[in-house]
């Protein structure tokens, strides 16, 4: 039995996913923060960012540079696209265990990456040890990663909505279409003519219609379920809430189904995920609030033959830190669960 506590880093503290990852963090009983970093707000202390820390995490923010990476066994990169790369690339041979919340290792290749990112990727070679993050399909894989790629907000709930269809050989290669809905923290810390007040409230919209690059990490891991190479249909919309996606997916199927059929396979597929909840009614994004959860409702359609699968997250956390906490844990050889189980808030 280890005596002491697992010590981590969360590089890039500026950010909603910073904060969500000290959060979790500061309460889990197997982990030690022992460095929080930002470039832009070096020296000052992290409850001055985020004051809901204050007097629970007062710390001194650090810059990157400053990590002493020998004393770490795990590594947060909560940093942009493009950033993280050149601190993996630095990293990756110290004994660390990394886990990269951007975009920049969650692809096939960095040809792909630099098709969907328009941005050129100066670590290629990390793409040989990238294992994608998402516990309910890669556990295993993820046990024994150095360098784990944590999965989008708007892949998390996508894929885990659709999994079960394409895992079965049921999906087809013509995919799904899959309509998603985020909160405004799904955009960023950083505010823009998007995000400013007046857009977003009493407002819902579209975005990055037939090019958003979540697209190509949702179909990829579809493709790679089915073992065939699979097209599909994303659009994201903006909500104006503060947290929250709400993805439906339809797909329609050849083989014969019903409702006890589709509820089973779905029940069956995620038996032993203790963060999927397989519900028997349509979930809405406050029950999964402020947790790890991950709330499906499979419904067969006999009119149209179609599934349509409704999938609720919380896109800061299991879209983001918190999946990435259940990685660490999976990583340490630890019980998955501990440190998550957060009851969601409502309202």
């Amino acid at each position: 039995m280890r005596n002491q506590r697992y010590k981590v880093s969360i590089v890039g503290a500026s950010g909603y996913t910073g904060s969500e990852l000290a959060r979790i963090l500061i309460n889990h009983p197997e982990v030690e923060i022992v460095s929080i970093t930002s470039e832009s707000h070096k020296g000052k202390r992290f409850s001055d960012l985020h004051g809901q820390f204050s007097g629970i995490i007062d710390f001194e923010l650090i810059g990157a540079d400053e990590v002493n990476i020998e004393e770490v066994d795990v590594v947060f990169l909560a940093l942009p696209h493009g950033v993280s790369m050149e601190f993996v690339k630095r990293w990756i041979d110290d004994g660390v265990k990394i886990i990269d919340l951007s975009g920049d290792f969650r692809l096939s290749s960095p040809e792909v990456y630099e098709d969907w990112y328009k941005k050129d990727h100066t670590f290629p070679k990390g793409f040989e040890q990238a294992v994608y993050g998402m516990p309910e399909l890669y556990s295993d894989e993820i046990s024994t990663a150095t360098l784990v790629a944590n999965p989008g907000c708007y892949p998390t709930a996508s894929i885990l909505s659709l999994a079960p269809l394409f895992g079965s050989g049921l999906g087809s290669v013509s995919g799904a279409v899959i309509d998603a809905k985020s909160g405004l923290t799904g955009a960023g810390v950083k505010a823009s003519n998007t995000t400013h007040f007046s857009n977003v409230n009493d407002n819902f919209k579209a975005y990055g219609i037939g090019n958003h690059r979540h697209t190509v990490e949702i179909q990829e891991q579809l493709s790679f379920l089915m073992k065939n190479s699979v097209i599909l249909q994303f659009t994201p919309h903006l909500l104006p809430v503060d947290r929250g996606i709400l993805a439906t997916s339809y797909l329609s199927l050849d083989k014969e189904m019903d409702q006890e059929s589709l509820t089973s396979l779905y029940k069956d597929f995620y038996k032993n995920k203790p963060f999927v909840r397989v519900r028997n009614q349509a979930p809405s994004i406050k029950e999964v609030r402020g947790s790890n959860y991950a709330d499906i409702y499979p419904f067969w359609d006999k009119r149209t033959k179609r599934a349509i699968v409704i999938a609720a997250i919380d896109n800061l956390v299991k879209g983001a830190a918190g999946q990435a906490v259940h990685n660490m844990n999976i990583m340490l050889g630890l019980n998955e669960s501990i440190g998550l189980l957060q009851v969601p808030m409502q309202p």
